[in-house]
């Protein structure tokens, strides 16, 4: 399954037990887009995060060779 699917699936789920209306296809759509939104997002998070991290060792690393 797709994370479109799975993201669909999850908010016709929670949309369904709020109990507001009949329908649950407003939550669904709404999870579909938000899953698409988390696979373009979270990726360039994570590699953001990692690059920092990755150039933050490389100056104390940097700083413990040379010095300050």
């Amino acid at each position: 399954m797709s994370a479109t699917t799975i993201g669909g699936l999850i908010g016709a789920a929670i949309d369904g037990m709020s109990g507001d209306d009949d329908s649950s296809v407003d939550g669904a759509i709404k999870g579909a887009v938000i899953a698409n939104v988390l696979k373009v997002v979270l990726p360039v998070a994570v590699t953001y995060a990692i690059g920092w991290a990755v150039l933050r060792g490389i100056g104390e690393l940097k700083d413990k060779v040379v010095g300050e």
